[in-house]
């Protein structure tokens, strides 16, 4: 088994920093050129580039036996497998360059219906990861649940609890049925949530024009990509209101230099009567290590955080499980005033590990709704004939009382309503404003 530790979730790709120093001389037109230059020959040579099937079946097969040696949530997620090795054994003679290949296994990966596994590398024919709205079913039709309210500029439309009826022109019901899976049961809502999600997020490729019916039965074409999301420039932001004092992380939890930031900022409000941490803008996850480096001013003795499990066999001998808890140590002057975290759909792997660990030490209030629910722990696996590798993951997590991370609900929810008011922060602050009297 080939596998390395993922210090640093949910990125797929990046230019290497001497390229970036290079393109920094450039003005900007030449820049945005350039870029798209660098694309157009990647896409070029993704088309190109012929294939050897003889290595895409022994990858194909290596694929097969991790997943049913390793991946942790297989027996939950009922996804046949013989299915996916004669549906997907049988596409192998048709790939005839790299992109058909990269969508091969992405669409293999698509079949488990888990966001928390993937390829490391993408096309502009790959869906997203993610998007700032996310989506709900109830019987038969499809609505907005949440909106990434504290991440997005420009939303001048409230569209909480519109009805998503088409996308881009087409009958959003059927884009469900339509998605390219085969050996998952689309008449699963787990399923269909899933793919729902997948789809509004969208492919890199295609416009995302939603036709919705507002709560007030008007009818409009919601355009995605129009929204424009925050550009943070920094790891972390501090606010004080009302002697409260509001930390802010800025997506950054994967940056070991988050630790030091942290230390800086939470100086600086020492005084305040308390703090809230707002992990509303974790959606790429991040490492233990700033987790806990985080965790560790807050506590004045060593506590447990997140309990691990996963399946262990050696030599064809019983399958056993092995699980521990995970400590998270004092560090630094503590801060034994108030906390009240704030957590959201946006919240993702090591943000929600942290908002877990928060609860299970009893050291603050968790509020907001449902977060990114991304199961376990990924580890990163290498092919041996491509450059390539995908996400999958080993180990579940758990919070301290046992409750799967992934099923965790904040005790203090807040259903959002609309996206004229931050609500969550409201109720976080109406809270602990109360605690402090």
């Amino acid at each position: 088994m080939r596998i390395t530790f993922n210090y640093n979730c949910g990125s797929q790709s990046n230019l290497s920093v001497n390229m970036a120093k290079k393109l920094l001389y450039y003005s900007s037109k030449t820049l945005i050129f350039i870029l798209i230059l660098f694309m157009n020959i990647n896409y070029l040579e993704a088309q190109t580039a012929s294939v050897n099937k003889a290595e895409i079946q022994k990858d194909f097969d290596y694929l097969m036996q991790n997943i049913s040696s390793h991946y942790a949530y297989l027996e939950e997620k009922k996804v046949d497998l013989e299915c996916i090795k004669e549906k997907y054994g049988n596409q192998i003679e048709q790939l005839n360059n790299r992109s058909d290949l990269i969508l091969f296994y992405e669409y293999i990966l698509n079949e488990f219906y888990d966001s928390h596994i993937s390829l490391n590398t993408n096309l502009y024919e790959s869906y997203r990861l993610s998007a700032p709205i996310h989506v709900e079913i109830k019987g038969e039709k499809i609505f907005v649940k949440n909106v990434w309210q504290s991440q997005i500029e420009n939303l001048d439309e409230d569209i909480i609890g519109a009805e998503v009826l088409t996308f881009n022109e087409i009958e959003f019901n059927s884009k469900i049925d339509d998605f390219p899976s085969y050996c998952n049961d689309k008449t699963s809502n787990e399923v269909r949530n899933w793919i729902a999600n997948k789809l509004i997020a969208g492919k890199y490729n295609e416009q995302r024009i939603l036709g919705l019916k507002l709560k007030d039965g008007k009818k409009v074409q919601f355009d995605l990509d129009k929204l424009k999301l925050k550009k943070e420039e920094s790891l972390l932001s501090t606010t004080i209101d009302n002697k409260i004092g509001i930390i802010r992380i800025n997506n950054s939890l994967g940056n070991n230099q988050l630790i030091s930031e942290f230390d800086n900022g939470l100086d600086q409000l020492f005084d305040c009567k308390g703090i809230i941490i707002d992990l509303r803008n974790t959606n790429n996850g991040g490492n233990t290590y700033v987790a806990k480096g985080i965790m560790s001013r807050f506590i004045d003795t060593e506590l447990p955080y997140q309990k691990h499990s996963y399946i262990e066999s050696y030599d064809g001998q019983a399958k056993l499980v092995r699980s521990w808890l995970e400590m998270v140590s004092p560090r630094g002057k503590q801060y034994s005033k108030p906390i009240v975290v704030l957590v959201g759909r946006w919240t993702g792997s090591m943000g929600e590990g942290m908002a877990v660990g928060f609860d299970g030490m009893n050291r603050a209030e968790i509020v907001g709704t449902e977060m990114k629910r991304l199961a376990g722990s990924d580890f990163d696996f290498k092919f041996d004939y491509q450059n390539f590798g995908y996400k999958l993951i080993l180990q579940r997590l758990y919070h301290i009382d046992g409750t799967p991370r992934e099923k965790y609900i904040p005790e203090h929810y807040v259903s959002q309503t609309t996206t004229e008011k931050d609500e969550i922060l409201e109720k976080g602050m109406a809270m602990i404003l109360d605690m402090i009297k």
